[in-house]
């Protein structure tokens, strides 16, 4: 892969989680304001919600690739360990702003999923 292919495909990542991430951290929010649930039940409502939208987009855009149910559970199992260690690392840094803690964690998500994502779940 080219130089010039990989800076697309890592903006075309970096585009489509963040507009995961806006879509996490809306549903976490909304889930937190109609509901004055706790963080980590809107975080995991929220994780589902965006989830869904993240594979459908970094497997048919991001990573041009079909859809299989072999790197639908590889994409689950890294998205899925990323938001339970971003969760615990959120909780050694303690926040008490809700909204805030929620920002935490989804900041610290896409830090490790790409480099999996391209040399393991999309391999």
């Amino acid at each position: 892969m080219s130089i010039k292919a990989f800076i697309l495909q890592l903006s075309k990542y970096g585009f489509f989680g963040i507009v995961a991430t806006l879509i996490h951290l809306g549903s976490a929010w909304l889930v937190l304001y109609l509901f004055n649930s706790s963080v980590f039940v809107a975080n995991t409502i929220a994780f589902f919600i965006a989830f869904g939208f993240s594979y459908l987009f970094q497997t048919r855009y991001v990573f041009t690739t079909s859809f299989h149910i072999h790197k639908f559970l590889k994409f689950f199992s890294v998205q899925f360990g990323s938001f339970l260690l971003s969760y615990i690392v959120s909780d050694i840094i303690p926040v008490q702003n809700s909204y805030i803690h929620t920002l935490v964690i989804v900041a610290i998500m896409p830090i490790v999923t790409f480099t999996v994502h391209k040399f393991w779940t999309f391999k």
